[in-house]
């Protein structure tokens, strides 16, 4: 035993999940977290922000960009609730994020006498966007409550968690045990009679596709095993992209694998909600039979398969790998050609997206292969789901199904502050980058070096879309009024630079990445709107099909 103080105890436990950066905002209910970290500073740094919720996105990052889990720390209430819509982007994504907060003191606990931030019920407000949130009442507490966080975080099914602490706790002592994490909840085991029954659908098909999600991401070479066995596609909407990358023959896109669609008997979904083919495409071919991989047994009521496999992805595909090669898969001719015309067309079809594809296909030439991008709900970002080819998985970072808007910027800073040797570029529209703005100076006083893309239309640009052709023209908050984005760049001690082509832009991209820092390029837009991307997220039956 060892007498520490709460916020010592939490650090404690932090180092004995080798937690080593900590994002966080401090104020009067966490000071005695802040000393503790403060303290700590040999093994874990602490990166500041401007925002509470740019904590959470920069956790959030770190995260997705290196599948550990990370942590920040944040005020209760109002710090608590800036930060939810990171929490949230955590949940829908599947990341382990953990979030420590304070709370009123012990003695103003539910008591409702308007003490500092206090909030009605703040656990059970968390408890509605984490998978898992608790409070530490005492130092004693404290370690094992991290432990039982991180523990509830990478079982099953992953995601945040929230710890918060009483006001007085941080900083009162008390008697601390020794701590250790905690193992893993064991995964459901994999059944073989689920595997004998997905491994006959697929013998009995001929033209599968395999589409993949964030679930997938311990189970790539699983997945590109049986891709190769049964010549099938491997498709990821976002958060699967370069499960198998977009440079090997099965690595598709949405856009190349609708150009399959007609022709497709089997679905095989594997980590992943199957968003794409499920409600976004229009309309299913007759007869589709479909397939499930997933660790969380709702999946499978949330959309019914014809064979569902319940288990981790590399484990159960691995199984299903097998079962396939001993019951033997009969190959169609010309299956591997007909891919490959499929994504030859898709290539061409998505060039009719421009401005946004001639700037994608530069970001793509200039950035290293190993690379990191975001993407932002701009026109550019939803071009990019298809339009930029993604080569390893957790390098294309989204906000997923929560659709973020202002989450790209200082999502990418936290992937920065783990990747602190890899390229990092945002995409951001200049509506999404005025959410986090400020966490230029974050950037600037950490040395978080993203080069930051502003695609500047001077509007929200799909609102304004969708208010000109659903809406009769008539527009309303959709315009916007943008500061000088280099000057204000430059406010900061940072550099800017202004394009109008995608020549320019080659040019101020190479220049960023090879001379360092953070950076920010505005491109402008001053030629025809831009073509509206959602053709190939929501497309258009083909014709024929009732």
């Amino acid at each position: 035993m060892t007498e520490m103080t709460g916020g010592e105890a939490l650090v404690a436990g932090l180092r004995d999940h080798r937690i080593d950066t900590v994002f966080g905002l401090p104020g009067a209910q966490t000071y005695g977290l802040f000393d503790a970290l403060h303290r700590a500073q040999k093994d874990i740094r602490v990166i500041g922000a401007r925002h509470e919720q740019a904590c959470a996105y920069m956790a959030f990052g770190y995260t997705r960009s290196t599948g550990r889990p990370s942590v920040f720390s944040v005020v209760p209430g109002p710090g608590m609730l800036n930060a939810g819509a990171g929490l949230l982007t955590a949940f829908g994504c599947n990341e382990p994020v953990l979030m420590l907060t304070g709370q009123v003191p012990n003695d103003f606990l539910g008591k409702g006498r308007g003490h500092l931030h206090e909030m009605p019920d703040q656990l059970a407000t968390m408890r509605g966007f984490v998978k898992w949130a608790d409070r530490v009442n005492a130092p004693a507490e404290a370690r094992a409550g991290v432990a039982r966080a991180f523990q509830q975080m990478l079982s099953g099914r992953q995601g945040p968690a929230a710890l918060e602490m009483p006001w007085d706790i941080f900083t009162q002592k008390g008697e601390v045990g020794a701590g250790a994490p905690l193992p893993r909840l064991a995964p459901p085991p994999v059944d073989p009679d689920q595997i004998r029954a997905a491994a006959k659908l697929i013998g009995a098909s001929r033209h599968p596709v395999i589409f993949v999600g964030a679930g997938a991401f311990g189970a790539a070479e699983a997945i590109l095993a049986l891709a190769e066995e049964i010549d099938a596609p491997v498709v990821g909407f976002r958060s699967g992209r370069g499960i198998v990358g977009n440079d090997h023959e099965l690595g598709l896109t949405i856009a190349a694998a609708y150009n399959l669609w007609p022709q497709t008997d089997l679905m095989i979904g594997i980590g992943t909600r199957l968003e794409a083919p499920s409600w976004r495409w229009p309309w299913q071919p007759p007869g589709l039979k479909t397939i499930r991989v997933d660790i969380d047994p709702s999946e499978m009521e949330r959309l019914v398969p014809d064979a569902a496999i319940l288990g981790d992805a590399a484990p159960a595909t691995g199984a299903l790998v097998e079962a396939v090669r001993r019951t033997g898969y009969r190959r169609e001719a010309g299956r591997r050609q007909a891919i490959r015309d499929a994504a030859a067309l898709a290539e061409i079809q998505i060039r009719t997206v421009q401005p946004q594809m001639a700037y994608l296909d530069v970001l793509r030439q200039v950035l290293p292969r190993d690379g990191f991008v975001t993407d932002e709900l701009s026109q550019v970002g939803f071009a990019s789901w298809y339009g930029f080819p993604v080569f390893a998985p957790r390098t294309y970072v989204t906000s997923g199904y929560m659709g973020t808007l202002g989450s790209g910027f200082p999502t990418a800073l936290g992937i920065k502050a783990a990747h602190p040797d890899k390229a990092v570029v945002a995409i951001t529209g200049d509506g999404g980058f005025m959410f986090a703005a400020p966490e230029l100076a974050t950037a600037a006083q950490y040395g978080l070096d993203v080069v930051t893309l502003i695609f500047n239309n001077n509007a929200f640009g799909n609102v304004r879309r969708d208010q000109l052709e659903q809406f009769d023209g008539r527009i309303i908050a959709a315009d916007l009024r943008n500061p000088d984005f280099v000057k204000f760049t430059e406010s900061f001690g940072l550099r800017g630079a202004r394009v109008n082509t995608p020549d320019d832009f080659r040019r101020a991209l190479e220049r960023a990445l090879r001379e360092g820092g953070p950076q920010v390029i505005e491109i402008r837009n001053e030629g025809a709107p831009e073509v509206s991307p959602w053709r190939f997220i929501h497309p258009p039956k083909p014709a024929g099909v009732p």
